[in-house]
């Protein structure tokens, strides 16, 4: 097991998808002004897909992706249908940044997955430490001010389903590691994106009650160009140059382009529990990521890494 550092290619990967990922809290908390959540996932997977499918077609992507559609369609469930609803349900309760805040410990359930898998190094005395923390960080946030809202209950439920989405997000890479690996991957995201987006277009259009607004219509709209379309193309190529245990490592960036945008456009507070526990979420991921190492150690023997032609 060596170590290898990143190359300048990985590292403008993470900070393209810092951003990408960092801003859809923003949209999802404008869209659901207006739209229901299984709306605005289904128009924005429906529009991600749509964009994305000329391509997928003009490379012959398509086919390969629909012989393995049990994976594929895996992959679009826990990387895409679970996620992107319960992220519009939570943030009619959470602040956008509060949001990609608990998003962010997307690194610690990756770490105790690859405990599950076998890698021993997760047992080390700084992983632990960096578990401890980041897990640490997660109840002062939920236990302190933050959740200071008038339905604490509702609140609560809304925290649990953050964190599934980051175990969900967590699981996903190892999706494409190890069972994609022969699929092209604009074909994987195409036919996922749509397939998640055919599923939940009646549910949308039975849930949706009310006339959407322009600002939530542009939010959605930008939903489904950057933060589906154009960071799913990101995000595979980020776990072809990194590989998927260090793919996730960008979510612990995305919190502070969350909470900025946050307070900047939406001018949400920054509460004491969101001042001392995003630190240590910060420092608890990179620490149970990487061992406090600057440059993280590559899982070659146990995941395989993706095909680096397939995109």
């Amino acid at each position: 097991m060596g170590v290898t550092a990143v190359s300048l290619r990985g590292w403008l990967l993470y900070g393209t998808m810092a951003i990408l990922w960092g801003i859809p809290y923003l949209f999802i908390k404008e869209a659901v002004d207006s739209y229901s959540p299984a709306a605005i996932v289904a128009g924005r997977t429906l529009l991600g897909g749509l964009i994305l499918l000329p391509l997928a077609i003009r490379r012959g992507a398509l086919r390969p992706a629909l012989r393995a559609w049990p994976w594929v369609l895996a992959f679009g469930a826990v990387e895409m249908a679970g996620p992107f609803v319960l992220l519009g349900h939570a943030e009619q309760t959470l602040s956008s940044g509060l949001t990609g805040l608990l998003v962010a410990t997307v690194p610690l359930f990756a770490a105790l997955i690859g405990l599950f898998r076998g890698d021993r190094a997760v047992l080390s005395p700084q992983r632990m430490i960096g578990l401890g923390a980041g897990f640490a960080g997660v109840a002062i946030i939920v236990l302190g001010p933050s959740l200071a809202v008038a339905e604490p209950d509702k609140a609560l439920v809304a925290v649990g389903e953050v964190l599934l989405v980051a175990l969900l997000y967590a699981i996903a890479p190892f999706i494409i590691a190890t069972r994609l690996t022969d699929v092209p991957s604009i074909g994987s995201i195409t036919v996922s994106l749509l397939a998640v987006g055919i599923f939940y277009l009646p549910i949308g259009l039975l849930t949706q009650h009310e006339a959407p607004t322009t600002r939530a219509t542009v939010s959605l709209i930008a939903l489904g160009v950057l933060c589906t379309a154009l960071a799913f193309v990101a995000f595979f190529a980020l776990i072809r140059e990194v590989g998927p245990v260090r793919a996730p490592l960008f979510t612990y960036v995305n919190p502070v382009v969350a909470i900025l945008l946050g307070v900047i456009v939406l001018s949400e507070p920054l509460s004491p529990g969101l001042l001392f526990g995003f630190p240590l979420v910060v420092a608890g991921c990179w620490l149970a990521a990487t061992g406090g190492r600057l440059r993280a150690q590559r899982q070659t023997a146990e995941v395989p890494e993706p095909d680096p032609t397939a995109l």
